[in-house]
């Protein structure tokens, strides 16, 4: 009886360590802001005229199997790499706490799964959408961040497509269909997501500018480090969300309201990198990073809720 009491709590931790290896290796809080886009996309799909709540939950899984496996792969390719940076170093992988082949048989199972979810209760060209973007962002977007900076604009592509692989699940069309120009919502959000994370991401590596160096990533626009260009760089994006934010009022998808919510928002996320621009500072790096979840989250619930 003694040694029950003593085994019982060993199993329950062991299971709840495990847990937690699984949830970083998805990389579960990124992953669930990725496919929160994805759901809002599909919501906004003009086919869709009320919600079914079990379709929205297949979605969610779908879109968490698939980014999961993606983030996985990421793991497994940077294992030594992770292992070198302070923030990564206690990821499941780069830490020794499972194996490399564990990494890929989920990866693999996870994806496949994910993109089946995908085609059998949606259809086929949000599941090929999302083979893409897997692929895009493993085995494309991955290595190159040790080669170029350029690795950022490419990585914008998978970035964005979950807004495009949640319109066309909900629309079965991402071109002009019977709904006219309001098909094309999918354009519109993969571009707002796309342009939204040149100042989100340069803000993160402006703060781990270090340990991206000590591991050989590139991924700020100059190769001195945090500097003014880079700080320009990312006005120049967030001044572009200001026309590309336009887009889902002139094609009908959204009203008025949310119009200028998302100008308003905008011009604060050209205000925060004017900021990061004047102070070259981490702290002004910061601002920039966490006012661009907030814009993110309520750029895309003022889309939802104003959605014509």
């Amino acid at each position: 009886m003694q040694q029950s009491e003593t085994v019982q709590p060993e199993k329950k931790n062991g299971a709840m360590t495990r847990l937690r290896d699984y949830l970083l290796l998805i990389k579960f809080s990124l992953t669930t802001m990725v496919v929160f886009s994805a759901v809002i996309s599909y919501l906004l799909a003009p086919k869709i005229v009320a919600y079914d709540w079990a379709m929205i939950a297949v979605l969610f899984l779908a879109g968490m199997l698939v980014t999961g496996s993606a983030n996985t792969i990421n793991q497994v390719v940077e294992k030594d790499t992770d292992a070198l940076m302070k923030r990564t170093a206690g990821r499941p992988i780069a830490a020794g706490r499972m194996s490399v082949t564990e990494g890929w048989a989920f990866a693999l199972i996870s994806g496949a799964l994910g993109v089946f979810l995908l085609w059998y209760y949606f259809n086929g060209l949000s599941a090929g959408l999302a083979a893409f973007s897997l692929f895009l962002y493993a085995f494309v977007y991955t290595p190159l961040k040790k080669v170029n900076s350029i690795s950022v604009l490419v990585g914008a592509f998978p970035g964005g497509l979950p807004c495009l692989i949640g319109f066309a699940a909900g629309n079965d069309t991402i071109f002009v269909g019977e709904h006219g120009l309001q098909d094309l919502g999918g354009w519109a959000l993969f571009a707002i997501q796309f342009f939204w994370q040149f100042p989100h991401f340069w803000a993160i590596a402006w703060i781990a500018h270090k340990d991206y160096e000590a591991a050989g990533f590139k991924m700020l626009p100059s190769e001195k480090g945090p500097t003014k260009y880079s700080a320009i760089q990312s006005i120049v994006y967030s001044v572009l969300l200001i026309p590309v934010g336009l887009a889902p009022y002139f094609i009908g998808l959204t009203g008025w309201v949310s119009l200028l919510i998302l100008l308003v928002c905008n011009l604060g996320m050209v205000g925060l990198s004017i900021r990061l621009y004047t102070k070259m500072e981490k702290s002004a790096a910061r601002g920039v990073m966490f006012g661009s979840y907030i814009y993110l989250m309520i750029v895309f619930f003022a889309l939802v809720a104003d959605k014509v």
